[in-house]
């Protein structure tokens, strides 16, 4: 497959309770863009459960967007016990202009933490950034992070902003094989940005992970952030994907990429949604979920 990426236009997570859900992003800066509404038929068909129905919530910060859908039936809760080395881990990373007060607010708000001892600074080797990673009620990774000075996009270098959280810089996957999957991604026309070793005290603190080594692998698109990152471990538990994964199971997220195209590649479940857009349902190598979407909008 080859295809000309030109954006991750969003991210999609599955939630239980948008009410809940929208309380605790709203606490993070983020705000209602739509919803909840109803999700049409030709999208739930597209995911694999067309009989099912769906409502979805979108929430924005900054230019960054990401949705949640309720399932009714509900799928499976997200598994207890995840690390963030298994290959079900998806997470958004938050920049952030002050660590302090966006990690105060992410607690006051009832993130679970997943880093232990608080916001950790990696070594200069790795990007010198400030992170700390934490769940969502539902039990979705996110991470906030804190750039240093001539690091990161140029967006994320506003210090003197009434928010601390300022968008969403990246999505990442905990993969297998680094190399196997950065192959798919760059056939779908990402490009491969400068990889990093992480590992030590602060790493093993952020993830929580004993012995903690992980190659970070970040692919761009010409209009990031965000952008993916791949994260192949190489400690942990680094379980698969549970076997019939589906978009109902709250553990599933969706990477929405704008391609300039879908003709000619072969997408066996490519669909026309309701805005008359062209979108086709495609797995990486571990079975994250990636729907791709022809140049000209959202669904």
């Amino acid at each position: 497959m080859s295809l000309d990426a030109r954006r991750v236009a969003r991210i999609d997570f599955t939630a239980t309770d948008l009410a809940r859900t929208r309380r605790f992003y709203e606490a993070l800066g983020f705000t209602a863009a739509s919803g909840p509404t109803p999700v049409d038929g030709a999208e739930l068909a597209l995911l694999g459960r067309p009989d099912a129905r769906a409502e979805r919530l979108s929430m924005r910060l900054g230019a960054q967007e990401v949705s949640f859908l309720r399932f009714d039936p509900p799928g499976r809760p997200y598994p207890e016990g995840s690390t963030a080395t298994d290959l079900w881990f998806q997470h958004i990373a938050i920049a952030v202009s002050d660590m302090a007060q966006a990690h105060a607010r992410a607690l006051a708000a009832g993130a679970l933490p997943i880093t232990r001892g608080g916001p950790q600074t990696l070594p200069a080797n790795t990007g010198g950034v400030t992170a700390f990673k934490f769940r969502d009620p539902d039990g979705h990774p996110l991470e906030l992070l804190f750039f240093p000075e001539g690091v990161g996009a140029p967006a994320w270098r506003a210090r003197d902003v009434a928010s601390p959280f300022l968008g969403i810089d990246h999505t990442a996957l905990a993969v297998g094989d680094a190399g196997r999957v950065r192959h798919f991604f760059e056939g779908l026309g990402l490009t491969v940005g400068d990889a990093t070793h992480n590992e030590g005290i602060e790493q093993e603190r952020l993830d929580d992970v004993p012995g903690d080594r992980c190659r970070v692998v970040p692919m761009q698109t010409p209009d990031a952030p965000p952008h993916v990152e791949l994260l192949g471990y190489e400690t942990g538990t680094r379980r698969p994907m549970p076997p019939g994964t589906g978009p109902d199971d709250v553990w599933s997220t969706r990477t929405w990429i704008e391609v300039a195209s879908l003709s000619g590649d072969g997408l066996t479940r490519a669909a026309s949604l309701p805005n008359g857009v062209r979108a086709a349902l495609i797995h990486d190598p571990d079975g994250h979920a990636i729907v791709l979407m022809e140049n000209g909008g959202l669904a």
